[in-house]
C-alpha cells in the first residue's frame, strides 16, 4: 500500500526494496515494515537538510498546515545549504503546524524527515568506512569525498530526533517542552522519494509518470517513476555527481548570483541573450540511453573565462551564457521526458525538484513533450519535500488504498482575523481606515496606478506569492515594471508576472486555461500586448497565474473589479517582500515592509493604510522604461 519500490542497483535498491522507511528509536536504527492501522493519525513532515526548511502536518490523510521556516525567522531560505548547519530544524514552522492542529509535539504519531542518511552508511562490516560518524559510535561511511565534514553532516541528521526535543527556541517552549523521542515513530524518507511523493500524491491524476530533478539527494539527482492510486514505483535514476541542478547552480555562481537561491534570475537573464555557447554546454552535458546523462566537472573559468562579481555590469557574454545554459537544459530534459514516456506510456506527467521551478522549461515540456498533461508541485523545491515525506509516510502507515488529497491551492500558512489585525495596528499606533468593499476600493487604487501591498487570508506555501502576500499593480503603463523593480530594489532585467481571471485567460495569453501556481509561461497575444505591456517579457511571454472564485474569492473579486474599471482582467502580482527578505507572514512583517518601502498603500484584511505622499500617478517615474538588455 503506497510502497515506493526502487528499481536500481546496489545498496540503494536493497534498502528500499526491503524496507521503505528507516526509523529511529533513541539511538537504535531499526528497519520497520508497515505497522500502523486505520486509526486517527497525525503525521508531521520536516525538511531541514539543505535549505528551504519547512514543515507540514497531516491528520488522517488531510493536510492541515504547511509553511517555510523563513517566513517566521526572516532568514531567506531558512539557512544556506552547507554541512555545518544541518542540525537546524524548522522549529517555527513546526510550532505553527502544531498550533493549527491544536496539539503538543508529543501528540504526533509519525515524523517524516525528507532525507535518509542510512543510504550513505554501508550495511556490511566489510564496507565500513575508516572515518567514524561523530557522536554515533560504530557508524561510518565512505562517500568517496575528500570533504571531512560530511561525517559531521550525517551525525547532525541522525541526531535530528534528539535535537527536536531539546533544541527548540525558548519562546516556543509551550508546544515542545516535555516531548520525548519515544512519543512518535521517526521515519527517514529518501529525499527523491519525498520529491516524487510531493509531485504525484497531491496531483489531480490517478496515474502519472513522475520526474524529479534537483541538485542532489542522498545518492540520486534525477529520478523516474510511475504512480497509480496510492502506490509509486521508481523506474530509474541518475546518480551524483551528475546533476543538472548542480550545473545550473554553478553557472548561477559564475554569473555573479547566489547559488541555491538566484537560479530564477539566470532564467530571466537568458531571455536577453543568444545561444552562442550551446555547443559548449552540449559538450558538458552528455545524454545517453535509458534516461542516463553525464556532466563533465569542468573548470568554468577555463571554459568560459572569469566569473562575474556581484556588482559588475552585465555584458552580452552574460546574457548569452545564460541563454545557452537554458536552451541546453531544455533540450536535455526533453530527451529525459521522451525516455520516461516510452517506459510508462501514460498521458500524465508530474514533476518536482528545484529544476521544476524553471517555468520556461516547464512550458517547453508542456508544448514539445509527449505527455498530454503536465502538473508541477507548486513547492517543487526542497520545502515541498516536507509535504512529500509526510504524505509518503501517512499513506504507508494508514495502508491507504487510494489518493485522498488534491492540492488545488497553496494557502496553507498562517492567517489573521480582522480583530487580530486591528489590535496590532492600534498597539503599533498605525493609522488605518476600515474599508466597506475591499475589492472595489482596492481596484480604484490600482486603476489610479498606485502600488499596493495585499495581505489577505492564509499565507502561501512555496516560493510564489499567489494573492495572499502579494504586491499588486496595474499592468497598463509600461513603466510599472521598472518602477516595481526599483521599489523592490531588484535588477532591471527582472520581469514581473501577471495574474488573470481564469475565465478570461485564453483571451489574453495563448492557450492559457488553468495555471494557478505561476509555474508555466505563455505567449502574450499580439492583439493584447499593448494593453498589458508591463507584464510582457522581452521574449513576448509572461509567467501567468490564473485565479478562480473557489481558489481565493477576494482575490478573484479584485480582478473582476479592476476589469470593470479598466477593461483589463489582469494585474501585476509580485511577492510581498524586498531585496534579500522572505515573503511577509504576519501583520507586523507587512507593516514593516510597507513603511520602509516606496509603495503607496497597504490593504491588510479589511483595513487600508496609506502614506500622505502616496503616488497618484507615475509621472515622476518618466525616466523609467521597461527593461532592455543592459549593454
Amino acid at each position: 500500500m503506497g510502497i515506493y519500490t526502487i528499481m536500481s542497483s546496489g545498496l540503494y535498491a536493497f534498502v528500499k526494496n526491503q524496507n521503505p522507511f528507516l526509523a529511529v528509536d533513541g539511538y537504535k536504527l531499526n528497519y520497520i515494515l508497515h505497522l500502523n492501522h486505520l486509526t486517527p493519525m497525525i503525521t508531521l513532515g520536516i525538511n531541514a537538510v539543505f535549505h528551504d526548511s519547512a514543515a507540514c502536518i497531516f491528520k488522517d490523510g488531510k493536510l492541515l498546515a504547511a509553511a517555510e521556516d523563513e517566513r517566521f525567522t526572516h532568514i531567506k531560505h531558512g539557512k544556506r545549504p552547507i554541512p555545518f548547519n544541518t542540525y537546524e530544524l524548522p522549529f517555527h514552522a513546526i510550532d505553527y503546524c502544531l498550533k493549527v492542529a491544536g496539539i503538543h509535539l508529543s501528540d504526533v504519531d509519525h515524523i517524516a524527515y525528507s532525507f535518509d542518511p542510512n543510504l550513505l552508511i554501508p550495511l556490511s562490516e566489510q564496507n565500513q568506512a575508516a572515518c567514524e560518524i561523530p557522536f554515533y559510535p560504530g557508524k561510518g561511511f565512505n562517500s568517496g569525498s575528500e570533504q571531512p565534514w560530511e561525517n559531521l553532516f550525517l551525525s547532525a541528521i541522525l541526531h535530528a530526533p534528539n535535537q527536536l526535543v531539546d533544541g527548540y527556541p525558548h519562546h516556543l517552549q509551550k508546544r515542545f517542552h516535555g516531548a520525548k523521542i519515544t512519543d512518535w515513530e521517526w521515519h527517514f524518507v529518501d529525499h527523491h522519494a519525498a520529491h516524487a511523493a510531493s509531485a504525484f500524491f497531491p496531483s489531480p491524476y490517478e496515474e502519472a509518470a513522475i520526474l524529479t530533478l534537483d541538485g542532489r539527494g542522498e545518492i540520486a539527482s534525477t529520478t523516474y517513476g510511475i504512480g497509480k492510486g496510492a502506490e509509486m514505483t521508481r523506474i530509474n535514476e541518475v546518480d551524483l555527481p551528475h546533476s543538472l541542478g548542480l550545473l545550473y547552480e554553478r553557472i548561477t555562481t559564475h554569473l555573479g548570483f547566489l547559488h541555491s537561491s538566484d537560479e530564477y534570475k539566470v532564467m530571466a537573464l537568458a531571455s536577453y541573450g543568444e545561444p552562442r555557447y550551446a555547443v559548449e554546454f552540449r559538450e558538458i552535458i552528455n545524454v545517453g540511453n535509458n534516461g542516463q546523462y553525464t556532466i563533465t566537472n569542468e573548470n568554468l573559468i577555463d571554459r568560459f573565462g572569469p566569473a562575474r562579481l556581484k556588482d559588475e555590469p552585465f555584458t552580452a557574454f552574460h546574457f548569452d551564457l545564460a541563454r545557452s545554459l537554458q536552451l541546453v537544459l531544455e533540450e536535455t530534459v526533453l530527451k529525459l521526458v521522451d525516455y520516461l514516456y516510452e517506459v510508462t506510456k501514460v498521458p500524465n506527467l508530474v514533476m518536482a525538484g528545484g529544476v521544476a521551478l524553471n517555468c520556461v522549461l516547464n512550458a517547453r515540456i508542456r508544448d514539445l513533450g509527449p505527455f498530454e498533461n503536465v502538473w508541477v508541485q507548486p513547492a517543487a523545491g526542497d520545502s515541498g519535500t516536507a509535504l512529500g515525506a509526510a504524505m509518503y509516510v501517512d499513506i504507508n502507515e494508514r495502508k491507504a488504498s487510494e489518493k485522498e488529497f488534491i492540492m488545488d491551492h497553496v494557502y496553507w500558512g498562517p492567517e489573521y482575523s480582522d480583530t487580530e489585525i486591528a489590535r496590532f495596528l492600534d498597539w503599533a499606533k498605525v493609522p488605518f481606515t476600515k474599508m466597506e468593499d475591499v475589492a472595489a476600493e482596492a481596484a480604484v487604487l490600482l486603476a489610479d496606478n498606485q502600488i499596493i501591498g495585499w495581505f489577505q487570508g492564509r499565507m502561501e506555501f512555496g516560493p510564489r506569492a499567489l494573492g495572499s502576500r502579494s504586491i499588486l499593480a496595474s499592468p497598463i503603463d509600461p513603466r510599472m515594471q521598472a518602477m516595481l523593480n526599483e521599489v523592490k530594489d531588484r535588477e532591471d532585467f527582472r520581469p514581473v508576472a501577471p495574474v488573470v481571471l481564469q475565465e478570461d485567460a485564453h483571451l489574453w495569453f495563448k492557450d492559457a486555461k488553468f495555471s494557478p501556481f505561476m509555474l508555466f509561461i505563455y505567449d502574450v497575444l499580439k492583439e493584447k500586448a499593448q494593453q498589458i505591456p508591463a507584464v510582457r517579457h522581452t521574449d513576448g511571454t509572461a509567467r501567468v497565474q490564473t485565479i478562480n472564485q473557489e481558489q481565493h474569492p477576494l482575490y478573484h473579486q479584485l480582478l473582476k473589479a479592476f476589469k470593470e474599471i479598466t477593461g483589463v482582467p489582469v494585474l501585476i502580482n509580485t511577492s510581498f517582500n524586498t531585496l534579500g527578505k522572505p515573503i511577509v507572514c504576519s501583520p507586523r512583517d507587512a507593516v514593516e515592509c510597507f513603511w520602509t518601502s516606496p509603495f503607496d498603500a497597504l490593504i491588510i484584511g479589511s483595513y487600508l493604510i496609506t502614506k500622505k505622499n502616496a503616488q497618484k500617478d507615475i509621472s515622476s517615474y518618466s525616466n523609467l522604461q521597461q527593461a532592455e538588455p543592459l549593454i
